[in-house]
């Protein structure tokens, strides 16, 4: 904790009130004074959590990752902080092996999912169904009765306000995604055709990018609908730019998740086309194509899948 700072300040000759107003100073004998100034007495987020006892892991972790000037900054900050139980939890060897310096850009990751930009009090984060944290990605917020839940972890502590900001304690440690838009994609074992038609045309390494990204994902059995040989054409080289054109038809700048999505009447993409967008119901097409799923969080981006392939007009 910081302590309040005194200065004592000892005058040779008291001041009269007719001094102060302009008057004759007159000398008088010598009397000490003390003036005292109260400054802000209340630790930042960082010193927060040192002083508490319960978040050696958690500071650990920041030193290690190099956020510990981050997070004494302006900010202001809100942490959704989990406690050395919460690390505990974690598979052996998880947490030795984050804070290893090889390991920090992964270990950064963690730590900024667990930060929101602004002062959000509890009362605040029962109101809304998600927050978007420095990491870029969003975190889920649900409420059950009396509970809530930050992702899997929940809430069991609110509103420890520091001078930055504000530390919401959490029983388990949160992770956001560490794939990127094209490693999430093969992983997710329904993309091949779209992977390969991003490789013919070269976007790999720009999707592996820093973005972020919006990609509305068309599924094999999207590419499946495609008139007999057209993929196949298109993955020929002298087709490239065709190609090209079609995947970047499916690809918005910035990250655009469902909500903002259904609250837009088109959308341009990187490949400068317009795509009308649509909701009836529950139901949201782009470009002619349904969306199926949305909000697959990547670290450059996020994912929303399409039952059909856009074919962007000339």
């Amino acid at each position: 904790m910081r302590t309040s700072a005194l200065i004592s300040i000892t005058a040779a000759a008291a001041l009269s009130a007719g001094a102060f107003a302009g008057g004759t100073c007159t000398p008088s004998a010598p009397v000490a004074t003390t003036v005292q100034y109260q400054r802000n007495a209340t630790p930042d987020i960082v010193d927060t959590a040192v002083s508490a006892g319960s978040f050696n892991t958690l500071v650990a972790a920041v030193k290690a990752a190099g956020l510990v000037d981050v997070l004494k900054g302006d900010g202001p900050f809100t942490v959704f902080a989990p406690t050395d139980e919460a690390f505990a939890k974690l598979p052996a060897g998880t947490v030795e092996s984050l804070l290893k310096p090889e390991n920090r850009d992964t270990l950064v990751a963690i730590l900024t999912y667990h930060v929101v930009p602004g002062k959000v009090m509890a009362s605040d984060v029962v109101n809304v169904k998600n927050a978007a944290t420095v990491n870029g990605q969003r975190i889920d917020v649900t409420v059950n009765g009396g509970t809530v839940m930050i992702d899997g972890a929940t809430v069991v502590s609110t509103d420890i306000t520091a001078s930055n900001g504000v530390i919401h304690v959490i029983d388990s440690v949160i992770m956001p995604s560490t794939s990127d838009i094209i490693e999430t994609a093969v992983a997710a074992g329904r993309f091949t055709t779209l992977a390969a038609a991003l490789d013919a045309a070269g976007l790999v390494s720009t999707l592996q990018g820093a973005g972020p990204f919006t990609v509305f994902a068309p599924t094999d059995e999207a590419f499946a609908k495609l008139p007999a040989g057209t993929v196949e054409t298109l993955l020929k080289p002298e087709n490239r730019e065709m190609l090209t054109r079609i995947l970047t038809a499916h690809v918005v700048p910035g990250r655009v998740y469902a909500d903002q999505v259904v609250g837009m009447t088109s959308a341009k993409t990187v490949a400068g086309v317009t795509l009308p967008v649509q909701v009836r119901g529950t139901r949201v097409t782009i470009g002619g194509a349904a969306v199926i799923a949305t909000d697959i969080d990547t670290t450059n981006g996020v994912i929303h899948v399409i039952d059909t392939v856009i074919i962007p007009g000339n």
